[in-house]
């Protein structure tokens, strides 16, 4: 199920940005996601987050600042089955266009991004990490008829 993050939430939603960055990310040192990680812990609370659990147990998570995705993190032993896609089918509910950046080297999330329909609309480089980047954005259908 899918529900808003509460404060309760942090510590574990924060462990799974760790570990999804370090292994989605290879390509970056790990130092730079571990001097990012208190930064990023003390946002969590503020920030629009949506989790995905099941059972119990926070498997994967998305935060949104406006119609942006900050991230899509999903629990290692989770991933390839299917919660990317509810956490990313819940963002499209609603909002009627959404964009991302995402890292040229992230292969996996490249693909399911445009999978997901999105479309690479800018290119550069992350100065923070001088890695190549894509900037991305999906639009919502009109599904009226004329």
């Amino acid at each position: 199920m899918i529900r808003k993050m509460e404060p309760a939430d942090a510590d574990r939603v924060g462990e799974i940005w760790l570990e999804a960055n370090r292994e989605a990310h290879s390509f970056i040192p790990a130092s730079y996601w571990e001097e990012n990680f208190p930064a990023v812990r003390e946002m969590l609370p503020l920030a629009e987050v949506y989790i995905w659990e099941d059972r119990g147990e926070i498997q994967g998570f998305v935060g949104l600042n406006g119609d942006y995705i900050e991230g899509i993190f999903v629990k290692g032993s989770c991933r390839s089955a299917g919660v990317g896609r509810k956490l990313m089918d819940h963002c499209k509910e609603t909002r009627s266009s959404l964009r991302l950046n995402v890292y040229e080297k992230n292969r996996r999330a490249l693909a399911f991004y445009l999978r997901e329909g999105f479309q690479i609309t800018a290119e550069g480089v992350d100065e923070a990490t001088e890695e190549r980047e894509y900037g991305m954005e999906w639009r919502k259908r009109n599904s009226s008829k004329i």
